[in-house]
């Protein structure tokens, strides 16, 4: 038997994760294997690193949009006129990364990790279970024409989640009998659309990751134990403001207590209300 952990990516509704595990972990619930794609992947390292969860919490606390998508005019120019692929430097993730991952190779981590890549030249999907760990997490999260692409072994990667944001497959096929999803939803209650550039980029991508996800669960559901955790609903957390990674996690800190105390929701109840609008916007 053997549990797989799968993170999905959502940009800054990944602090949402950080509260999912810490109530998962106090009800001895632990991971043979982690699949992790995006900000999922970076998740993923610090689970599979069997690193604090109380100190990747302090880690999302102190980030700010800034410090995760540095953003510079020339460089967006760039982007728009064909002289470049993407429109921010990934300098802010990479020294993210350089500061808190706890190892240097994908194999090296304590709990297997695999980190869910696209290849950009095939579309196909592909987990990495070796490698620079580092350069991989990077590759898992770069989001197409927000953040450059990354080289492996002469082929160019980008964001695992543009063909599986919750890799539930690759989790069977290394062997998972029972997968727990870590789902971080989508900021289903904004006020209005989000006017940047960025920020509707990172909208649209938390967006096809729902639809995807609504997919998988209905095509794995019956091959193995699926638990999908209940994502946080409603969300009103604009897709560039990282300020609010504290109260993400104490929510979906609650919620997954309350979820684990009351046994899993039925999935058909779950698929029927993951994607919907709100007549009131939320104090988040």
């Amino acid at each position: 038997m053997a549990t797989a952990f799968v993170l999905s990516g959502g940009a800054n509704l990944g602090a949402a994760q950080v509260g999912m595990l810490t109530a998962v972990a106090e009800a001895g619930v632990h991971p043979d294997l982690v699949v992790g794609t995006s900000v999922g992947a970076l998740n993923g390292a610090w689970v599979a690193a069997e690193a604090p969860l109380e100190d990747l919490g302090e880690v999302w606390r102190s980030l700010r949009r800034s410090s995760v998508f540095p953003t510079h005019p020339l460089r967006g120019l760039l982007g728009f006129s064909g002289r470049s692929d993407h429109l921010v430097s990934n300098s802010g993730l990479r020294r993210i990364l350089h500061d808190h991952l706890r190892f240097d190779r994908l194999e090296d981590a304590p709990i297997p990790l695999h980190v869910v890549v696209t290849d950009v030249l095939t579309g196909a999907g592909q987990a990495l279970s070796s490698g620079p760990a580092e350069d991989a997490i990077l590759a898992s999260t770069a989001i197409p024409g927000v953040l450059p692409p990354v080289s492996l072994d002469d082929r160019a990667y980008m964001d695992g989640g543009v063909v599986n944001n919750s890799p539930i497959s690759h989790a069977i096929e290394m062997g998972a009998d029972t997968v727990l999803v870590f789902a971080t939803g989508y900021s289903c209650a904004l006020k209005e659309p989000p006017r940047s550039a960025l920020g509707m980029a990172l909208h649209a991508t938390t967006l096809i990751v729902q639809r995807r996800l609504l997919l998988d669960v209905e095509r794995y559901a019956e091959v193995v134990d699926l638990r999908v955790i209940p994502p946080l609903c409603p969300v009103g957390v604009s897709p560039t403001d990282f300020s609010q990674a504290d109260d993400l996690i104490n929510r979906s800190y609650a919620l997954t207590a309350d979820w684990l105390a009351q046994g899993p929701v039925d999935l058909a109840t779950m698929l029927a209300q993951a994607v919907h609008a709100h007549d009131a916007t939320p104090p988040v």
